[in-house]
């Protein structure tokens, strides 16, 4: 059996999307799972579109979720051809100019204002599905001599007559699309770069890829893409389409779409735990057959099977994105987050710190918020204490235990419960005044951990305001 070869081939045009990295996912964990080779390589040739970082937000993003091509531009082999589009284009040009010796692809003369003609001709007889009519347009052949001669001029494949172009898709099934459907399409621009349909078969041929998984968006591109494959007599990569991705009313998500941050930056950038996100995308769209749901990327790619990827779209649940978070950072080793901080390893006031915050927070953002809590405490003011009128023979009771027990963690604990005794209060009666009181805050983790934190000289300051 052929190795496996899998490939991810993003367009410079935009960072690195939520449903681009699922697709490279999906198409990196398919290949490791059968132990083959996961690829990236760029379409570059939309060259109005590219936007500075493009490339490197792609595969810099991508090596931080933990998804690591075997081969890239910047990891090239050499038996595959060039990793750029751009850089391939006497590749394109040559096979181009073999279809039209072969008379199995034709230069087209047709200007734009004359191709809208074409199709307002269609419309106004209720044609309104464009189909290229390469007999429509009647010039002269001093005119083609002209436009042939200075290059106005694109290139249309030729396609056979009422020919049905199926594939068993790996993630949809049986899908069939007949030639007369489509028309003849263009191969090449006539600024001289090829179209995507046929420079993405070139490569995936070069490249020897096996299979190809990608948004269900493509599904269109399939028919076309499977002409070139048969006007070369290329074997065919097997194809699956994957469901789209929405947010939680259901609908596809946008670019424009506020309620989501899209970009795998973006989640970089707040402090996301990076394997959790490598999990949580893997389940939008796939679940593993024990259903389990925390899995570290080696369980996962063991129990990759690509019959279990879905066929109904995905919502993006940032909630649930959340909680992935959270339980990673709980598993994180605290050395290591004390270097994420740049704060003291072998420091005990550290170490308290992060075991006690990482139980509660999010992403390192959240820790470093934290931190700086602690590191720069709020002065308490009488604008402060007149804002949040507390039960101040509570507070006093909590301060005399407080003065009886020595400040420690226990100590802490033992004034709120004989507070708690003495007060008869309970639940958010008792915890919300003590914690308003000594932590200026409504929430956060373990209450006596909280104002252990902050250290007596603070805390007891802090209290006697209040009295």
């Amino acid at each position: 059996m052929k190795k496996v070869r899998t490939r991810y081939a993003p367009s410079p045009t935009g960072y690195l999307h939520i449903g681009g990295a699922r697709t490279a996912l999906f198409s990196y964990l398919f290949a490791k799972h059968q132990n083959g080779d996961f690829i990236v390589r760029i379409e570059d040739t939309d060259v109005a579109r590219n936007v500075e970082n493009g490339e490197e937000s792609q595969l810099k993003n991508l090596a931080w979720l933990g998804i690591i091509p075997d081969e890239s531009p910047i990891n090239p082999n050499s038996k595959y051809g060039k990793y750029r589009q751009s850089e391939k284009l006497e590749r394109y040009n040559e096979l181009i100019n073999y279809l039209i010796d072969k008379e199995l692809a034709y230069k087209a003369y047709d200007t734009s204002e004359e191709l809208e003609l074409q199709r307002k001709e269609q419309e106004s007889k209720g044609i309104f599905s464009f189909r290229y009519d390469k007999n429509w347009l009647k010039i002269s052949e001093e005119e083609k001599n002209k436009r042939d001669a200075s290059g106005e001029y694109s290139v249309r494949i030729s396609l056979k007559k009422n020919k049905e172009y199926s594939w068993e898709d790996i993630v949809i099934g049986k899908i069939s699309v007949n030639s007369d459907d489509i028309g003849d399409w263009v191969i090449r621009k006539s600024d001289g770069f090829p179209t995507y349909n046929f420079a993405v078969v070139v490569d995936d041929h070069d490249m020897e890829i096996t299979h190809v998984l990608r948004g269900e968006e493509h599904i269109t591109n399939t028919p076309k893409q499977l002409a070139v494959y048969d006007a070369f007599n290329w074997e065919t990569p097997e194809f699956g389409h994957l469901t789209i991705i929405t947010n939680m009313e259901g609908k596809k998500l946008s670019k424009r779409d506020n309620s989501v941050k899209q970009f795998i930056e973006d989640y970089k950038n707040e402090g996301y735990i990076p394997e959790a996100i490598f999990n949580f995308l893997t389940l939008l769209g796939w679940t593993s057959e024990d259903a389990k749901e925390l899995m570290e990327p080696e369980e996962i790619i063991k129990k990759f099977d690509y019959k279990r990827l879905s066929k109904s779209p995905s919502k993006f649940d940032i909630k649930k994105m959340e909680w992935f978070s959270k339980q990673y950072l709980k598993q994180t080793p605290n050395d290591f987050i004390k270097e994420k901080l740049s704060i003291e390893v072998n420091n005990e006031w550290n170490d308290l710190f992060v075991e006690t915050y990482k139980q509660s927070a999010t992403t390192f953002k959240d820790l470093k918020k934290a931190l700086e809590f602690y590191k720069n405490p709020k002065e308490i003011t009488k604008e402060f204490i007149s804002n949040h009128p507390l039960n101040v023979l509570l507070i006093k009771e909590f301060y005399t235990n407080l003065e009886n027990n020595i400040f420690s963690i226990e100590g802490i604990q033992n004034s709120i419960d004989q507070t708690k005794i003495s007060t008869n209060l309970t639940g958010k009666n008792l915890f919300m005044p003590i914690r308003l009181a000594t932590t200026l805050e409504e929430h956060g983790p373990e209450l006596a951990k909280s104002i252990y934190l902050f250290g007596e000289k603070i805390v007891k300051e802090r209290l006697k305001k209040w009295l």
